[in-house]
């Protein structure tokens, strides 16, 4: 479960975003502070776990931005989304030197919520998962949102369905089997650069998740395995011809 503090001095508000955060899945709201001080006393306390805090700028006594340093100086990795009616270039520029992870601005739909707080799920888990990372992650961390789903029309050039449809046949066959570019490759008899072309393309759109292994000559070795939530996307390839 992920713990979300929410800092605004509106009570009204801030129970709806309760109300908001309650509605996610896998999120819980961990507290409601209506002031800095409130939010710090929680931030300074050991016992208490929060991983994701919405803030608030426009408080009675205080300004949300005044809470970003503190955050940042006390060590946790505890991100945050504003919430607030100010839109102005300067907060804005503020709050993005900080790193927030999003902005929303007032007043906004549940939807839109949802997709702020899903969005930081996904790159949360994508950073948790990598000890390494190959471009197509960075750029999906950096650049945000998920990478479009591609088909057979926008496979990259040199690549053919006919030849995508044999491996996803052997990744379907094989769900809970990690496996380097020489196991695919020999078990569906093509060459070893052919294999690797299609790998890389299927963790580019986040069919695979990749880990990097070193073995005792220091050279690293890819392996693959399939994402469980895109199996749906990966039997699509399946019944290409």
């Amino acid at each position: 479960m992920i713990h979300v503090l929410i800092v605004d001095d509106d009570a009204m508000v801030a129970d709806l975003n309760r109300q908001y955060v309650d509605r996610v899945e896998g999120f819980c709201c961990c507290g409601i502070a209506t002031s800095l001080a409130e939010a710090e006393a929680v931030l300074h306390s050991p016992a208490r776990q929060v991983d994701l805090i919405l803030l608030d700028v426009y408080m009675q006594r205080d300004s949300g931005l005044s809470l970003l340093p503190t955050i940042r100086a006390s060590g946790r990795k505890t991100d945050v989304i504003m919430i607030t009616s100010a839109s102005d270039a300067t907060t804005l520029q503020t709050a993005m030197h900080y790193g927030v992870v999003d902005y929303l601005i007032k007043p906004f739909q549940f939807p839109r919520f949802a997709e702020a707080l899903n969005g930081w799920c996904k790159k949360k888990q994508l950073m948790d998962s990598h000890q390494y990372y190959e471009q197509a992650d960075v750029d999906r961390l950096l650049r945000g949102g998920a990478p479009e789903l591609a088909d057979s029309r926008r496979l990259p050039k040199g690549l053919t369905p006919q030849t995508l449809r044999t491996l996803c046949l052997w990744i379907d066959a094989h769900p809970g089997t990690e496996f380097s570019t020489d196991d695919l490759a020999n078990a569906v008899n093509i060459s070893r650069v052919s294999c690797r072309k299609y790998l890389i393309w299927l963790a580019q759109v986040n069919i695979l998740h990749t880990s990097i292994h070193y073995g005792a000559t220091g050279r690293p070795v890819y392996r693959y395995r399939l994402r469980p939530e895109q199996i749906a996307l990966l039997r699509q390839y399946c019944h290409q011809e």
